[in-house]
């Protein structure tokens, strides 16, 4: 499994790297682990603004629906399009290829507040 030292991550098992003054937003290495065959990623909050912890999206694999939660407050600018054809990309590249929105945050500094990778492996136990 892996989780790369360079993001951020949550509780709710996101992502978050910085670019530029945008934020990437996807599911990690475990979350898509542990949800098994992604066969649809659903974000309707595009150029919406939410609070952070809202619901911006869900992720329906064979067995389950899982809500998406927002990292940080912020606008939902961009969907990975390339996801609505090829929805196991998050299985194949969690964190390249398979990132689900890209956001306008309120405040790119909340990004400090998420955990570091050693946090996130303690959250899980790796």
């Amino acid at each position: 499994m892996e989780i790369p030292n360079t993001l951020r991550y949550t509780k709710d098992h996101e992502w978050v790297k910085i670019d530029g003054d945008m934020v990437v937003v996807g599911i990690t290495d475990f979350a898509q682990g542990e949800l098994g065959d992604i066969v649809y990623v659903e974000v309707e909050t595009l150029d919406e603004t939410l609070a952070e912890e809202e619901v911006f999206g869900t992720v329906e694999a064979v067995k389950t629906v899982s809500d998406l939660f927002l990292p940080i407050a912020g606008t939902v600018v961009v969907f990975n399009e390339m996801l609505e054809d090829a929805p196991e990309t998050v299985n194949q590249d969690p964190y390249g290829d398979g990132w689900m929105i890209k956001l306008k945050p309120e405040n790119i500094s909340d990004v400090d507040n998420l955990m570091t990778a050693d946090e996130y492996k303690a959250l899980i136990g790796a």
